[in-house]
């Protein structure tokens, strides 16, 4: 048997210890086929990374997991049901202040429920990890992929444009099922959330707003959704979910962000009708709407008079609002404004 290096043991030393707290040596020696020479030297090593705690005497020694903890599972989908794994082989295993708990169980279980019904595959890996700073949660399933599916259920080839209605919200592969909060508002709780899938990547940090960015793809097949929140973040739960309705008191899912940077790059602005039409689809589903140009230098006369004249003339109960503009396109929009009739 190949020498077991701390990095294949750290996805089942947190669980061990908990089961085993007066016994480890004796118990991780037996899973990984060593003497209790070898067993002793590992659990040093455990200690000293800070995935072990060790307590009471060298004869007596008990052990707990430390401030370093990892939890990696794997699932058949098939029958799945996405709160068990939760509340009996994750929470379990860490410790965590209550609004990080109750904002990690909300990602966990919607993640988890969108392996289940919409990736259209057999198997679902999770891992969960703590660090002294931050919960880290990986969600991977071996199914088809989330932009070949939205591309399927909404006939849209372009995978940035899926994504582009994924950042809009309320949009699911299984309407008659689901609302399409899942993903949207777990990207909204996290301070960093991954998105891999088709050989594509996004990315969103808190720190950038709601901007979600291209990243290097890690995922061939599948889709993986990566998470990771702050353990002393200030928000909460119910904060993320207040903040998207309109009043910001309630719970109703009336406002969003639209993030034009995402797809425009250095050779194609945002220019054509064409792509404002694709912009504005479903935005009627809100009532207020916030366009975000930032990071954006200039538009063009076509994309923002279709966007904010010809669409507001068709849905004038929902408010457009444009955010974060560069001053020529502060001076574009200000154009078409004068044109719109009072």
């Amino acid at each position: 048997m190949a020498r077991p290096v701390l990095s294949d043991i750290t996805a089942w030393i947190t669980e061990l210890a908990l089961r085993h707290p007066d016994t480890l040596r004796q118990a991780l020696a037996e899973r990984l086929q060593v003497g209790p020479a070898r067993a002793r030297a590992l659990l040093r090593d455990l200690v000293a990374t800070q995935w072990l705690r060790a307590e009471g005497s060298p004869r007596r020694r008990r052990y707990a997991p430390g401030l370093l903890r990892q939890v990696v599972r794997s699932y058949p989908i098939a029958g799945l049901q996405e709160d068990l794994p939760w509340s009996c082989d994750f929470l379990p295993c860490f410790e965590l202040p209550d609004p990080v708990a109750r904002m990690a169980q909300h990602a966990f279980t919607e993640l988890l429920n969108n392996a289940i019904e919409h990736s259209g595959g057999s198997r679902v890996t999770v891992s969960m990890r703590q660090t002294p700073q931050q919960l880290q949660l990986l969600v991977s399933d071996d199914g088809r992929g989330i932009f070949d599916a939205i591309g399927e259920t909404y006939q849209i080839s372009d995978p940035v444009l899926a994504m582009l209605e994924l950042a809009k919200g309320k949009l699911s592969t299984r309407p008659d099922r689901h609302s399409g909060r899942g993903l949207f508002f777990t990207a909204r709780l996290a301070d960093v959330i991954d998105l891999h899938a088709n050989n594509l990547a996004f990315q969103q940090c808190d720190w950038q707003r709601e901007q979600w960015r291209r990243a290097r793809p890690a995922c061939r097949h599948g889709s993986s959704v990566y998470v990771g929140i702050c353990l002393d973040t200030r928000r909460t739960l119910a904060d993320v979910l207040r903040r998207y309705s309109l009043d910001g008191l309630g719970c109703g899912f009336e406002r969003t962000v639209v993030p034009l940077k995402l797809i425009s790059d250095a050779q194609v602005a945002l220019d054509s009708r064409a792509q404002a039409q694709r912009v504005a689809s479903r935005l009627q589903q809100f009532r207020r709407v916030e366009l975000d140009f930032d990071g954006l230098a200039d538009v063009g006369h076509g994309f923002v008079d279709e966007l904010l004249r010809v669409f507001h003339h068709q849905h004038p109960e929902v408010e457009l609002v444009a955010l974060n503009m560069a001053p020529s396109v502060a001076a574009m929009v200000e154009s078409v404004r004068e044109l719109a009739p009072a």
